[in-house]
């Protein structure tokens, strides 16, 4: 599958401008800087240690930057908490899975779901008809992701029973249950077979048209990136090393003696 192309518009999606984060001597991000385009599939690559997580940890507010600034729509996104950047409209899901395992894979996405306004208390507290018609839509919208990332077959399954493989597909999901405009993707490709992982491929591409995504993905299966992706940024001990189209990120003398067969 060729990488696809997707719109620019004026103003980014997401702009950082010279991002710095430390950790009391440690530097883990140095003045960063890029742009994301709304509609773009773009891949964030690195050895490890690279600042690749601590960078997704700061676009979702997770951790807040040292210095620099970081833009949503062209505005400054300044001391936001979590839940501010995920109702902006920015999602993400973890290298390390955080699923609810002791309930079903329905209900997972349920979770999600219900983040979202619900209408009155009293509405849930008398169960009144709105309120019904409400949860009804909520499970029609949660089977409807199971079925486009390939798992309603297995709605009613403990998510514990789950392949790791249907593990991942499940955390995106949920992810989406949130209706992002931008989903950060943190080694979704991880411990997959090379056929789950063209599988993956096939279904992001799919996903971003369907749901009118902008991905952000950091993978360290460079293959798949390199197919998927538009653009590509490379860090190296904290600092933007390259930034360009899978191309000329595999011509980039640097890529290649930091990350992809050179002398490290």
């Amino acid at each position: 599958m060729e990488a696809m192309s997707g719109p620019s518009s004026a103003v980014p999606l997401l702009e950082l401008r010279q991002i710095s984060r430390q950790f009391g001597g440690l530097q883990a991000l140095s003045e960063v800087s890029f742009q994301v385009e709304d509609g773009e599939i773009f891949g964030l690559i690195g050895p490890n240690g690279a600042g690749k997580t601590t960078l997704f940890n700061l676009l979702s507010g997770v951790t807040p930057a040292s210095s620099g600034t970081i833009h949503w729509r062209g505005q400054a996104m300044q001391g936001l908490s979590p839940d501010r950047h995920n109702r902006l409209g920015i999602a993400r899901t973890f290298q390390n899975l955080r699923l609810f395992t002791g309930l079903s894979v329905l209900e997972n996405v349920l979770v999600a779901l219900h983040r979202q306004p619900q209408g009155s208390g009293l509405d849930a507290l008398l169960n009144t008809q709105r309120f019904r018609r409400r949860q009804s839509e909520l499970r029609e919208r949660a089977l409807q992701l199971l079925e486009d990332l390939g798992l309603a077959d297995q709605a009613h399954r403990q998510a514990s029973g789950l392949a790791y493989g249907d593990r991942r597909r499940l955390e995106i999901a949920r992810a989406l249950a949130t209706t992002p405009a931008l989903l950060l993707l943190d080694e979704p490709a991880a411990g997959m077979t090379p056929r789950e992982k063209e599988q993956l491929c096939e279904l992001l591409a799919e996903l971003r048209q369907r749901h009118q995504l902008t991905l952000v993905v950091i993978e360290h299966h460079v293959p798949l990136l390199m197919q998927l992706c538009q653009r590509l940024a490379v860090l190296d001990f904290g600092r933007l090393i390259a930034l360009g189209t899978p191309e000329q990120i595999q011509r980039d003398p640097r890529v290649i003696e930091a990350y992809l067969g050179g002398g490290r």
